[in-house]
């Protein structure tokens, strides 16, 4: 495999800091891993992956979950806005 040039060094950085920026927004990104699950970029360090029935799962336990944060706010540590 050929060294890459200069310019292609170049573009490929400018690509990268691009996506920094986008990733640096708060908003979620979601990619198929190359194991078949979801992956989910942006909530922290590192993205949150689950398989398509662990996904749905969760989902399904959407309400009793938002109930769970709720009564054990106090405990929890939050972020400071």
């Amino acid at each position: 495999m050929p060294e890459p040039t200069y310019e292609e060094l170049k573009a490929r950085l400018a690509e990268l800091e691009k996506q920094g920026a986008t990733r640096r927004t708060g908003s979620l990104e979601f990619r198929v891993s190359e194991k078949g699950g979801v992956s989910v970029y942006g909530l922290g360090r590192f993205p949150v992956t689950l398989y398509y029935e662990q996904w749905t799962r969760l989902l399904d336990a959407s309400d009793r979950l938002r109930e769970f944060l709720e009564e054990n706010k106090s405990k929890l540590k939050l972020k400071e806005k």
